[in-house]
């Protein structure tokens, strides 16, 4: 062990002196690098961030209401169709032999129902043999009822004009009662639904300017207004539904995902500083090689930016993030 720690005590002596220069070389010098710079001029934007989804604003998600598997597809992607068009047939041989089988049973009885009126009128059998006949036929022409509503369940139709926006499935899967197998909706206008946090929602208002960027077009800005918002808001998530409604010129695809900033302030040519400099309510400023606390008045802050409506200069330096530890009166440089 002590030989171990011997073969060490060069390096450790290194080390020691090294912080020892260190040290010594920050005390003759007592200066702390900063970067600084002074307010700009600029637009201060005070927005609220959220997340949506782009969709149509008239749209449906179609999924069979009985399981089956799928025997034919009647439309596809882009298609436009009208309200009641088939767009999938399920399997229905089982369904036509079972409306076949009730068929015979109700022309049975309704032979039978006949023959026992016949045999009750010359009083051969008892009235109750007609009633009981008649009885069974009713009941087999609900059961018929029944079994062609089925068969008409197994074809899917679409319950509104529209685009094909969206089929999934396809010939021999089986379709569930969960299973959407078709998203039909108007092509134009698109809308974006997006969850805002009841914090901001009461800054939001319709018919704000809204700013979007999606990853498909990273290198543009897009344009919007609020449309709604919802009266309800979730009180798991803590969010309200906020639509926005976009231009019937947007390049945005149904589906894409995207960043909104719904815009609640706004105002042009003021005096800017990074959010990064604010230390309650005030900055620090470079003076005579100094750091020296200035109060300031703010206006709108943003997440990067924040106004700044009294308080400083353009010919102030700012240090635009000051360092930990750094404090009013530490000897500073610019970097």
């Amino acid at each position: 062990m002590l030989h171990r720690l011997l073969s060490r005590l060069p390096l450790i002596l290194i080390l020691a002196a090294l912080i020892a220069a260190g040290a010594w070389a920050w005390l003759r010098n007592g200066v702390v690098e900063v970067a600084a710079a002074p307010p700009h001029r600029g637009a201060a934007v005070e927005a609220i961030y959220a997340t949506g989804t782009v969709e149509a604003e008239r749209w449906a998600r179609i999924a069979s209401v009985v399981p089956g598997r799928i025997a034919e597809i009647l439309a596809f992607e882009g298609d436009m169709v009208r309200e009641g068009q088939p767009l999938v047939r399920l399997d229905d041989r089982e369904a036509r032999a079972k409306v076949s089988e009730l068929e015979a049973k109700a022309a049975y009885w309704r032979e039978e129902m006949n023959r026992s009126r016949t045999l009750a009128e010359r009083g051969i059998r008892s009235k109750e043999a007609e009633e009981r006949s008649k009885s069974e036929y009713n009941q087999v022409i609900a059961a018929i009822s029944a079994a062609r509503q089925r068969r008409t369940d197994l074809v899917v139709t679409s319950p509104m004009d529209g685009m094909v926006l969206r089929r999934d499935g396809e010939v021999g899967e089986l379709a569930e009662l969960k299973d959407a197998l078709f998203w039909v909706g108007a092509p134009r206008p698109l809308r974006i639904t997006a969850e805002v946090d009841e914090e901001d929602i009461a800054r939001v208002r319709v018919g704000q300017k809204v700013l979007i960027k999606a990853d498909a077009f990273m290198e543009r800005v897009l344009e919007a207004k609020v449309d709604r918002i919802t009266p309800k808001g979730d009180p798991i998530n803590k969010t309200f539904r906020v639509r926005v409604v976009l231009p019937d010129d947007t390049p945005l695809l149904v589906g894409m995902t995207t960043e909104i900033n719904i815009i609640t302030q706004e105002r042009s040519d003021v005096l800017l500083i990074p959010a990064t400099a604010l230390l309650d309510g005030s900055v620090l400023v470079i003076a005579d090689g100094v750091a020296r606390p200035v109060p300031v008045r703010l206006g709108i802050r943003g997440r990067t930016m924040a106004e700044v409506v009294d308080g400083l200069s353009t010919d102030q330096s700012v240090i635009l993030s000051p360092p930990p530890g750094l404090k009013a009166g530490d000897r500073v440089r610019m970097k």
